[in-house]
C-alpha cells in the first residue's frame, strides 16, 4: 500500500508538471481553431506558421530574448561566484557575527520581492541604472546568493579539512586552495545553485517590469504584452513564444541533471 501511494504521488506530480508544458508545445504546432477543441486532438497536422508569425508580428521578441540570455548568464555567474566565496567563509570559519549574518541573509531572502523593489527603484533611477542589464543582473544575483550560499556550504562542509591543511603545507595560497581544491570538489553544489538562479532569472517578471522600459526589456515582458494585446490574444503565437521560453531551461537542466541531485543532497551525510 505504501509503494502504491508513493507511485500515485509521483504520477500525480509528473502529470501536474508535464501536462501544461506538453499542452503549450502541442498548441504552438496547431491551428488556432484546434487549440481549445474538445475533446483535445492529439493527432493533427503540425504547422510552424505560429513561429513565423511570432517573429513577424513581434519584431521586438528577438532583442528581448538576447537581453534575457545576457542577464540570465551574467546573474548566474555572479550569484554562484559570490555564493562560493561566502560558503567557504561560513564553512571554514565560526563566529557569533558570522552566524548572525547568515540568519540575516536568510531572513532577507524570505521577504516578498515587492518589499525590496519599491525602495530600490528611486536609488536605481538616481544612479542611472534603470532600463539597463546591470540592475537586473545585480538584483537577480542578490536575490539568490543566500540560497546558493547554503547549498554550497553544505557541499563544502562535506570536503575534509585535511585537504585544506595538505594544500597549505604544499605551499598553496588561499586563492590556489579555493580554485584548485575546493571549487573542483564543490562543482556539484555550484551546478545545483546555478540551476535555481538560471531558472529564476530566465523567467523573472516583477523586477524586469519595474526596472526596464525598452532597452533592457526581457522576454517574459513580451509574453505579458501578447496576453494584453489590444487586437486580442493570438493563442498560437503566444504558445509559440512560451515554447521558445521553455526550451533553454529544459536544455540547461537536461545538461546538468546528472550533477543536480547529488549537488542538492551534498552534505546530507558527511564523510
Amino acid at each position: 500500500m505504501a509503494r502504491l501511494l508513493r507511485a500515485i504521488g509521483v504520477l500525480a506530480a509528473v502529470i501536474w508538471s508535464v501536462v501544461p508544458v506538453a499542452f503549450a508545445i502541442l498548441s504552438s504546432l496547431k491551428e488556432n481553431r484546434e487549440i481549445f477543441a474538445w475533446p483535445p486532438r492529439l493527432i493533427f497536422t503540425p504547422t510552424l506558421s505560429h513561429y513565423v508569425d511570432l517573429f513577424q508580428t513581434w519584431p521586438t521578441y528577438t532583442p528581448t530574448l538576447f537581453n534575457s540570455f545576457i542577464v540570465t548568464l551574467s546573474a548566474t555567474a555572479l550569484s554562484t561566484g559570490c555564493s562560493l566565496f561566502a560558503a567557504v567563509v561560513y564553512s571554514r570559519h565560526r563566529g557569533r557575527w558570522l552566524a548572525a549574518s547568515a540568519h540575516f541573509m536568510v531572513g532577507i531572502r524570505l521577504l516578498p520581492p515587492i518589499i525590496v523593489t519599491l525602495p530600490l527603484f528611486p536609488l536605481a533611477d538616481s544612479l542611472g541604472l534603470s532600463d539597463t542589464w546591470t540592475v537586473l543582473i545585480v538584483l537577480y544575483a542578490s536575490f539568490f546568493v543566500s540560497l546558493g550560499t547554503m547549498i554550497l556550504k553544505a557541499t563544502i562542509d562535506a570536503i575534509p579539512d585535511e585537504l585544506d591543511c595538505a594544500a597549505m603545507i604544499d605551499g598553496a595560497s588561499e586563492w590556489q586552495l579555493l580554485w584548485r581544491v575546493i571549487a573542483p570538489l564543490a562543482a556539484q553544489g555550484l551546478i545545483a545553485a546555478s540551476v535555481f538562479v538560471f531558472i529564476y532569472s530566465w523567467n523573472e517578471y516583477l523586477f524586469a517590469f519595474i526596472f526596464t522600459t525598452s532597452r533592457a526589456k526581457t522576454a517574459p515582458l513580451i509574453l505579458s504584452e501578447m496576453m494584453s494585446s489590444l487586437t486580442g490574444v493570438d493563442w498560437g503565437v503566444l504558445f509559440a513564444a512560451v515554447t521558445i521560453q521553455i526550451v533553454p531551461v529544459v536544455i540547461f537542466v537536461w545538461l546538468v541533471q546528472r550533477w543536480l541531485v547529488s549537488g542538492l543532497t551534498a552534505g546530507a551525510i558527511k564523510g
